[in-house]
């Protein structure tokens, strides 16, 4: 489908969804954003919901200011897939152990590993700029500096939530990794902390949400929020990398006879803010549940558990600041799915998948996510697909 145009208060709307069908909560947070003094043009993702300040599926260009709650609280949160040499007939019929040497592998939940991981020690790891990364959280918020250690411990580890490691098939029979996850404790804490800032700025106290705060550019304020969400975007590349590492080395010990190779891994933020110019105009773009899809490049784009998932290239559709939806993204909360749906329910509709199907992870059951092939419908101009997985391992915190 093209877009349509929905009026806003100083740009119009971009909608890659049917304006009908969003809950009337993320409407209002649409137009919200549309009322920013530096708002440039706003796109949104067929997977849009309702969000914190802003909806999750939306792409909001801004000159010269950003919106730390327009990025979220998981900042650098994203994909990562690697096509691999085996195919479907080199896996056994039972899942149940590999499923548990994916867990051993990798902490998921609140769970960290006991020591950091030395990058130096996986297969294949690229270790340049490792020691300079670490070097520069010396210039990182005071008040988030004592979660170092924590922070090092976590570089690795899954996390909870909808985050999940997952072993795919495509429709050709080859086997692919995926996982799904962000910065972390520590990019949550400075993601909550700059948003506290943002919001004592005297500019942002007659904004219709003060949760839409921004901070200006040229201003020691937008400094060091820029060095912090660079710095968790980069620990968020940095996490995914290592978790590939390990989950490719699960794949060599668990498949010896078969020995596995990995073609090059695509990956992709989808909670981020990049410097992009359009129509000759430099822009801050923030992208909150939502992929970079410019003219060929690769992104991915998972359903949920239950479901299928696919690999992507971008077709540079400029309408949506070169953009394309993160995933299903949800149409019921995660208290709404708990009442409604049984073990029995998440069962049912995992049926074929090795995963957890006990009541910590109903909140996560398909049903509780928008159908994925009508999210895929609805941006036929901004993506097209290169390969439709369908996940047979799923490990969630």
């Amino acid at each position: 489908m093209s877009y349509a145009e929905v009026p806003g208060a100083r740009v119009p709307i971009r909608m890659w969804a049917d304006p009908a069908t969003v809950e009337p909560v993320a409407m209002q947070q649409l137009r919200n954003v549309s009322t920013l003094p530096w708002i440039q043009g706003l796109a949104v993702m067929p997977d849009v919901h309702f969000g914190k300040g802003a909806t999750v599926g939306s792409v909001i260009a801004m000159r010269g200011a950003v919106c730390p709650a327009a990025v979220g609280v998981d900042i650098g949160c994203g994909m990562s897939a690697v096509k691999t040499s085996l195919t479907a007939n080199d896996l056994p019929g039972d899942l149940s152990r590999l499923r548990s040497k994916i867990e051993e592998a990798i902490p998921v939940g609140f769970a960290m590993h006991d020591d950091p991981v030395d990058p130096r020690r996986l297969h294949g790891l690229p270790t340049a700029g490792w020691d300079d990364f670490w070097a520069r959280f010396d210039g990182v918020a005071e008040a988030v500096k004592f979660r170092q250690g924590r922070a090092l411990k976590q570089m690795g580890s899954l996390g909870g939530g909808n985050h999940f490691c997952e072993v795919c098939i495509d429709d050709q029979g080859a086997v692919w990794l995926m996982l799904h996850s962000g910065s972390r404790n520590i990019g949550k804490e400075l993601a909550e902390y700059h948003i506290g800032e943002a919001r004592k700025l005297s500019h942002n106290q007659n904004l219709v949400d003060r949760d839409l705060a921004v901070f200006i550019a040229d201003t020691p304020q937008m400094a060091a929020y820029r060095h912090d969400l660079f710095w968790a975007q980069e620990y968020a590349r940095h996490n995914r990398e290592i978790m590939m590492a390990l989950f490719k080395d699960v794949l060599r010990k668990e498949f010896k006879k078969a020995k596995p190779m990995f073609e090059p891994e695509i990956s992709c933020h989808h909670n981020y803010v990049a410097e992009e110019t359009y129509e000759g105009v430099d822009l801050l773009v923030t992208r909150k549940g939502a992929i970079r899809a410019g003219s060929g490049e690769y992104g991915i784009i998972p359903g949920s558990m239950g479901t299928g998932s696919y690999i992507v290239r971008g077709l540079g559709n400029e309408a949506s600041f070169n953009s394309a939806s993160h995933g299903a993204g949800r149409r019921m909360s995660r208290n709404q799915a708990k009442k409604r749906f049984s073990e029995q329910d998440l069962a049912e509709q995992t049926r074929g998948v090795e995963c957890r199907k006990d009541r910590g992870v109903v909140d996560e059951i398909p049903a509780a996510y928008k159908p994925i092939e009508q999210v895929m419908e609805q941006q036929r101009d901004l993506v097209e697909v290169v390969a439709h997985l369908k996940q047979v391992v799923c490990v969630k915190g």
